[in-house]
């Protein structure tokens, strides 16, 4: 198996124990007994493990390499992943979601840096379609909590049971990585500890920022969107986010061979128009049915957001790759998981419908930012560093 195909792998293995938590939110909102609101609470714990960890999750993948922080990461996040299911109150849903957000955003930075390397060392594309594989993963691991949802399966056995049976698939392949990042790593110089980003930088990370909120925002609350405003069935309503996973997999398995095309710019413009009709779609259907439709939408035009903006991200020439990744990492989470608790704030007051329709702005602003992804004139070229050359 070639880096490449094994880099590949590993993304789609990452999310699949995380998918399985993802549809039955609704059934610990239900267990514990919370409103919009004290759910919408509970789930700021995991921004605050973001918080917590990303100051020094990028020293440290710099410092120990991608690889190993994927081994090491994939222990510890199986681990924990499991612990929201069994909380038996808000205080420790709370805490425990921040046990996972601290463990998730140190093994998906492991995973973007590694996958950098992999790309600058092969010469070949693979950012995109290396998080298609992830879209994938999320959307098994979806359909796996459906299943188990479908079979009666309490959800405190159902995601332990599935992050046991990843975790030595996962702990196999992350150990026939390549040591590309760690040599990186030792070989080049140390970077100043307290540099603040670059504009470029940062416009890259606010670009991001109100795509990963949507992403967010339909992961958590797409099955309770489903089952309170039509009525539908756990099981039935967890297909929302399985098809938002499947059309953002579609996307970003065509990502690569669009950015190719097309350049970064035009496809993220495009991929933008179609997350704002898919929104409105959402929070304006009059039946199950036409939000399905818009959930799909959705989910291909956030697809290519993040593996355009990491890209770009990297190829900041102020700071090392995992630096610069490791920013975008911290802003791209905290608009992920900052998302779900402002819509389930609004909701508490409106409904979700108008709850929902609050990242209308969010993408607005996405939009606005493509311009941030022009890629610099190194690595692979692409329609916009060709043309950045013919003007040079």
């Amino acid at each position: 198996m070639t880096n490449q195909r094994l880099i590949m792998l590993i993304f789609f293995l990452q999310p699949i124990a995380f998918g399985a938590w993802l549809p039955r939110i609704p059934d610990v909102q239900q267990r514990l007994g919370l409103g919009p609101a004290e759910l919408a609470i509970a789930l700021l714990g995991m921004p605050v493990g973001i918080l917590m960890t990303l100051p020094f999750a990028g020293r440290l993948v710099s410092r120990i390499g991608g690889r190993a922080t994927i081994l090491y990461g994939f222990v510890v996040f199986l681990a924990v992943v499991w612990l929201p299911t069994w909380a038996a109150s808000i205080e420790v849903l709370f805490v425990a979601l921040a046990i996972v957000g601290a463990a998730l955003t140190t093994l998906e930075l492991g995973l973007n840096v590694e996958a950098d390397a992999i790309e600058k060392h092969s010469g070949q594309l693979i950012m995109s379609t290396c998080h298609g594989f992830w879209s994938l993963g999320i959307m098994t691991g979806t359909l796996i909590g459906v299943g188990f949802a479908a079979l009666s399966v309490a959800p405190e056995w159902a995601v332990p049971t599935a992050a046991a049976v990843m975790l030595p698939v996962s702990v196999f392949f992350a150990r026939r990585l390549p040591l590309l990042q760690s040599a990186e790593a030792k070989g080049g110089d140390a970077p100043p500890k307290r540099k603040l980003p670059s504009f470029a930088l940062l416009g890259v990370c606010f670009f991001v920022f109100g795509i990963t909120m949507t992403e967010g925002a339909v992961a958590d609350w797409s099955a309770v969107f489903l089952r309170d405003v039509f009525g539908l069935s756990t099981a039935s309503a967890g297909f929302g986010y399985s098809i938002f996973a499947f059309m953002v997999a579609a996307g970003r398995f065509a990502g690569d061979r669009l950015k190719s095309s097309y350049g970064p710019v035009a496809v993220a413009r495009a991929c933008g128009i179609a997350s704002i009709a898919g929104l409105l779609v959402v929070v304006l259907s009059p039946a199950a049915w036409a939000a399905l439709v818009g959930f799909a939408a959705m989910g291909f035009g956030v697809s290519v957001g993040f593996p355009l903006a990491v890209t770009a991200a990297a190829d900041q020439k102020d700071r090392p790759a995992a630096a610069s990744v490791a920013v975008l990492s911290f802003i791209a989470l905290l608009g992920f998981l900052l998302g779900p608790p402002l819509i389930g704030l609004i909701a508490e007051h409106s409904d979700m419908r108008f709850g929902l329709g609050v990242l209308v702005p969010f993408l607005a602003v996405s939009l606005l930012l493509t311009s941030r992804l022009r890629p610099a004139a190194a690595g692979v070229r692409t329609p916009d560093t060709e043309q950045a050359a013919s003007r040079a």
